[in-house]
Parts: C-alpha cells; sequence; structure tokens
C-alpha cells in the first residue's frame, strides 16, 4: 500500500490515508410530465445537490505512507472529529486535491458539505485498522423574502422586501493552495488588500503551517477567513 497523490480534507482534517475510491454524484431535480396526446416530456430545472461517498482507512499504528499535519493521532482522534461533524449540525469545506506522482497540480475539488451519515467497520483483515464510509452532501448558503400584500379600493399591490439571510449561514471562508514563492503576508494582499492581516490567516492555519508562519510550502491548502 503506498500514498496516493490525492490530500482529502474534511474541514480542517487532513485524512491520513486518501481513500483509494471517490464517487460523486451530480443529481438533478428535472420532472417529467404527462401531455395529452404528446406523452412524456421532462422539464429541466437546476441542478440538485451533489452526493459524495467514501470509504477511508483510519490506522491504529503509524505507517511510514500515512501523512498526519500535526503528529501521529490514533483512530479515535478522527471518529471523535467525524462525530462532531455530524452532531454539530453546521457545513464544512470538503476539498480534494490531486497532483501527479512528480508533483504536478492536476485539479481541486471544493465544495461545501454536511455529514449525511457515516458507518465504521472493523473486520479482523484489517488488523487494529477501521474503515470508515462516509456519505456527504452538498450545502447551499439560502435565505428568504417576505411579501407584503395591502389592499385598496381598485388593486391589490405587493411589495417585496429585501432579502433576509439565514441567521446560521455566515460568510463561507476560502481556500487558496500555497505556490513556489508565496507568503502570508503576499496572499493577506491578495485577499483582503493589506498583507498586515496575514496573522489572520495564519491563526487559521496553524495545524497546516506550523509554529513558524514564514515557512510555508507549495501543495499546502490554507483555509482563507472571511474580512474582517
Amino acid at each position: 500500500m503506498c500514498q496516493s497523490g490525492y490530500d482529502f480534507y474534511l474541514g480542517k482534517c487532513l485524512l491520513p490515508i486518501a481513500p483509494p475510491k471517490l464517487t460523486v454524484k451530480i443529481n438533478n431535480a428535472n420532472e417529467t410530465a404527462t401531455l395529452i396526446n404528446q406523452g412524456e416530456i421532462n422539464i429541466l430545472k437546476k441542478a440538485g445537490l451533489t452526493e459524495i461517498e467514501f470509504e477511508c482507512r483510519i490506522p491504529q499504528e503509524r505507517y511510514p505512507f500515512a501523512v498526519y499535519q500535526a503528529g501521529f493521532k490514533s483512530a479515535d482522534y478522527y471518529l471523535d472529529y467525524f462525530e462532531s461533524m455530524k452532531t454539530s449540525e453546521e457545513p464544512f469545506q470538503f476539498i480534494v486535491c490531486r497532483r501527479r506522482p512528480a508533483g504536478k497540480r492536476l485539479f481541486d475539488t471544493n465544495i461545501k458539505v454536511s455529514m449525511e451519515d457515516y458507518r465504521i467497520e472493523e473486520a479482523a483483515e484489517n488488523g487494529f485498522d477501521v474503515l470508515v464510509k462516509i456519505k456527504l452532501k452538498q450545502w447551499r448558503d439560502y435565505g428568504t423574502k417576505t411579501v407584503n400584500i395591502s389592499f385598496n379600493m381598485q388593486k391589490p399591490q405587493a411589495s417585496v422586501e429585501p432579502r433576509r439571510e439565514a441567521t446560521n449561514s455566515p460568510a463561507a471562508p476560502q481556500t487558496y493552495t500555497v505556490v513556489k514563492g508565496d507568503c502570508l503576508w503576499n496572499i493577506a494582499k491578495k485577499f483582503y488588500g493589506n498583507g498586515g492581516k496575514y496573522t489572520a490567516i495564519y491563526n487559521a492555519n496553524k495545524s497546516v503551517v506550523g509554529g513558524n508562519p514564514n515557512l510555508i510550502y507549495p501543495g499546502q491548502v490554507l483555509t482563507i477567513p472571511a474580512a474582517s
């Protein structure tokens, strides 16, 4: 077994072993209707929510091909993390970074999702490791509109109030993949227009960057907090 050129992030957590298979289902919300003398027709709607499934191995022992951002952690750390994602009732970013063995970047998947369910499997053939089957579903920010209707003697009139954003949908953070020559100051200047705000990016990515904000490396995926 060897580590592939894929990095899987659930929120800020990097899976130690990349899953061998990823299934992404792009759903639709089209409707089928039957017309008299014309038979069935397909009424096209906007795309439905994307569904994602994969199975990951969570090791109980350190493997040379496994990747850890902040040192080895046993399986219970990741299982607790998955449980918090399921019970927090909050969406998170699902990110897959793909690259060739030589390091050349391919394409990334970056989508806001919810943890729909996960199953834990323990089998003798897996030794002390556990397998976790995870199902995610795309999350879309949404809001509501209120319509006020007033009546007079001639005809009713309607006015639409400004859209009210959902209270549990704060501005979503962005992500950025470090390239050669980058530094946190320049990244902060790019996103905030002020390089002095690099500490906001560093504080949000200490588990990725480590103890020295001046040392970042190509291929690292940084979370860029919303500007305050």
